[in-house]
C-alpha cells in the first residue's frame, strides 16, 4: 500500500520542516555526498520528486541549467518555493508522481528518500518513468534509508537492489552507508562501458 498523502499533510501541519531536514548533520553530510556523487559538473535539466522542503535541491541548482523540483504535498511546495527563491534555474511544481509525470526529457532524476513511500507496483512505475524520461547517457540517483520504519516498504539496501536489476541502466557507483544507501546508474542505449567521470575527460 502506498502512503496517502494524509501522512504527509499531517507531518507538515505540525511545522515548516518535520524530519528537520534543514538542521541536521546527518542530512547535511548525505545530501553533500549526493552531489559529490554527480558524475558530471552540470546538467542541462534535472527532476527531483519528492523533493519535500528543498534541502537537496539548494544543493542540486548550481550544478543544474534546469531543475524541476515537485512534491505532493503543498505545504512542502511552498516552504521550498521560500528557500529556493532568488535561484531562476529552479522551477517548482505540486505534483503527485507516479501519477503525474513531466514531459520531456532530463540528463539527471534524483530520487531521495521517495521509493520506499511506494508499494512495489507503484515503485516499479516511478522507476520506469524515471528510467523512460532520461536521455541517453542520463543519469539516475538513488539515496533511501536502511533503517525499518513502519510506513516505509523497503530499505535503501532492498531498493538498490531493485534499480540494479534495470536492464536500461549500468551501475556506475554505489556507497553503502549504516544509514543508508547511494547508488548512480546511467542510462545506455549505446554498447560499451558507462563513462565514468575520468572516461568523459580521456583519462581513461
Amino acid at each position: 500500500m502506498n502512503t496517502p498523502v494524509s501522512y504527509f499533510e499531517g507531518q507538515y501541519a505540525r511545522g515548516d520542516d518535520p524530519w528537520h531536514l534543514a538542521d541536521r548533520w546527518y542530512d547535511r553530510r548525505k545530501y553533500e555526498l549526493t552531489v559529490a556523487a554527480l558524475p558530471r559538473p552540470r546538467y542541462r535539466r534535472a527532476f527531483e520528486p519528492g523533493c519535500s522542503i528543498g534541502v537537496l535541491s539548494e544543493l542540486l541548482a548550481p550544478r543544474c541549467d534546469a531543475l524541476l523540483c515537485a512534491d505532493r504535498a503543498r505545504a512542502a511546495v511552498g516552504t521550498a518555493a521560500r528557500r529556493l527563491d532568488g535561484l531562476p534555474q529552479v522551477t517548482l511544481q505540486h505534483m503527485a508522481v507516479p501519477e503525474e509525470w513531466p514531459v520531456g526529457s532530463f540528463d539527471l532524476v534524483v530520487l531521495s528518500e521517495l521509493l520506499y513511500y511506494f508499494d512495489s507496483a507503484a515503485r516499479a512505475r516511478v522507476l520506469g518513468q524515471s528510467v523512460d524520461s532520461l536521455s541517453d547517457g542520463g543519469h539516475l540517483i538513488t539515496v533511501h534509508w536502511n533503517h525499518p520504519v513502519d510506513e516505509h516498504t523497503r530499505t535503501g539496501r532492498e531498493i538498490a537492489g531493485e534499480v540494479d536489476a534495470l536492464v536500461e541502466l549500468r551501475p556506475l557507483a554505489r556507497y553503502d552507508d549504516p544509514d543508508f544507501t547511494l547508488t548512480v546508474h546511467e542510462r545506455g542505449t549505446s554498447p560499451g562501458a558507462a563513462l565514468s567521470p575520468a572516461r568523459a575527460e580521456g583519462l581513461a
